[in-house]
């Protein structure tokens, strides 16, 4: 018992505060972001400004049907080479282009069991609400978190460069959220294991 109490003041003793530490990880992200990912999202921008060069173009084998070909596969000759773009083992784009659409799957950075868990999470929930999002597959490509779909269509009724920004900056914002999250997940399991000791240091007594 006198162990868990020591290990109950020591708890608090040592632990930060999470909005001394949120600022201490926004700035060494902020840092990070212009040092080692700032290149790998340019060439990831620099790659889908290049893919997105898209057309109308119907279907070859069915009459009067319109479809994906980066999808349906139904025409090699109108498939463009793989592009993979590798920060990492972990982090990762696969750009799959094609004559009339654009298919762009992301790997996101999981470095421990808990980071699995709420990328998991936080990508189902999008996923499950991808018709809000138009360009949103509700599927990932095997081996990848999440992945994202532009027709030639998107690019009629939008702005290209608006595309190619959102896909650029939800890249940036992802791993921060769930670092946040982590972080938030870490803080409610200090508070509980600080009332558990309390109470079981409360019942000894």
């Amino acid at each position: 018992m006198v162990a868990g109490s020591v290990f109950a003041v020591w708890l608090c003793t040592t632990q930060l505060s999470v909005t001394t530490f949120r600022r201490c990880y926004k700035l060494s992200t902020t840092n990070e972001l212009t040092a080692t990912l700032r290149p790998y999202l340019n060439a990831v921008r620099a790659t889908l400004q290049a893919a997105l060069c898209l057309e109308n173009f119907s279907s070859q084998v069915v009459e009067r049907h319109n479809k994906p070909e980066v999808e349906v596969r139904s025409s090699k000759e109108l498939l463009l080479q793989p592009v993979v773009i590798s920060r990492n083992d972990k982090e990762k784009v696969l750009i799959e282009g094609s004559i009339n659409s654009v298919r762009v799957s992301i790997a996101v950075k999981q470095a421990d069991e808990i980071e699995k868990i709420l990328c998991h999470k936080f990508m189902r929930f999008m996923m499950m609400r991808a018709e809000n999002f138009f360009i949103l597959r509700r599927k990932p490509v095997e081996g990848y978190d999440i992945s994202f779909l532009i027709t030639n269509f998107h690019t009629e009724q939008m702005y290209k460069h608006k595309l190619v920004d959102f896909v650029i900056h939800f890249m940036e914002e992802i791993d921060k959220e769930i670092s946040e999250m982590k972080l938030s997940v870490n803080a409610r399991a200090r508070i509980v294991a600080e009332e558990f000791l309390k109470n079981v240091s409360v019942s000894v007594v």
